[in-house]
């Protein structure tokens, strides 16, 4: 029997969802209609990853509805750094993952909301201005864009070899070793590796099983709690690069955020490949 309003109303975290849900789709609107417009008004590091106007413009909706409606929660922002408060919940706020592809003119970019409490993430939301798409997750209560119930990864690995998103951390330089015998391995034993510049993307690709997996090294913190609970809301088991547990969360170093992501046969045969570029 569908739930009724008064069910959704006391279900875990759903006005903390409805916020962020909303905030996200404020902000897309405003990406979608200035997207042709945007410049560039800076850079976050070494190897060129940019800023643009509507990085900020797009993260001044998302702060101003978070502060109104949690005035007492921290929030961790891309651009605007740490929002500090006192208490267990922290939000997470990337408002434009994949500046550097709208920055050239590339239509693959997302909108991406977190909330973590004591670390570990209780909402997750990803917008795609593009497509009006958003997907969501609560911890404990599966992963969905409006009313479908998002079906994860199957686990069998397709013949012709899974098709895989990689993500690294903006710390990653182009030379990094672990990273380029990562890569390698991975376009010589997958169908298709893709690296999008916006790893939000790849997470609700993989929660909504269009692709089969996930592997990423260093990955960005902000982003990640996110994303990565739209997957493990559909059932995707994540574990290190050495095949051992992994927590998905926000805290601690980057090098605590590499992973594999997949389900069942498909976590297997990847975590085989990551093996070999590691033993390599």
């Amino acid at each position: 029997m569908p739930s009724s309003a008064s069910d959704r109303d006391a279900a875990p975290y759903a006005h903390e969802t409805r916020v962020a849900v909303a905030a996200a789709e404020e902000a897309g609107a405003l990406l979608r209609g200035r997207f042709g417009a945007a410049r560039a008004v800076g850079v976050k590091d070494a190897e060129g990853d940019v800023v643009t106007d509507l990085d900020l413009a797009a993260e001044k909706i998302i702060l101003a509805r978070l502060q109104t409606h949690f005035p007492h929660d921290r929030i961790l922002s891309e651009e605007a750094g740490l929002l500090d408060a006192v208490g267990r919940r922290t939000w997470l706020v990337d408002p434009l993952d994949g500046s550097n592809n709208v920055a050239i003119g590339l239509t693959a970019y997302a909108v991406g909301i977190g909330l973590c409490v004591d670390g570990a993430p209780v909402v997750g939301v990803v917008h795609e201005p593009v497509t009006g798409s958003t997907w969501q997750a609560v911890r404990g209560r599966g992963a969905t864009c409006g009313p479908r119930r998002l079906p994860g990864p199957g686990g069998a690995v397709p013949r012709s070899g899974p098709v895989v998103a990689w993500t690294q951390g903006h710390a990653v330089g182009r030379a990094d070793p672990v990273a380029a015998g990562l890569r390698g391995r991975l376009e010589r034993s997958a169908r298709r590796v893709l690296q999008l510049w916006a790893p939000l993307l790849g997470w609700s690709m993989l929660a909504r099983g269009a692709i089969d997996g996930f592997v990423g090294y260093r990955a960005e913190g902000i982003d990640f709690p996110a994303g990565a609970l739209l997957a493990a809301e559909t059932g995707v088991e994540f574990r290190t690069l050495s095949g051992g547990p992994f927590t998905v969360g926000s805290t601690g170093p980057d090098t605590d955020r590499s992973f594999v992501a997949a389900r069942a046969d498909t976590l297997t045969y990847l975590l085989d490949v990551v093996g070999q570029a590691r033993a390599a």
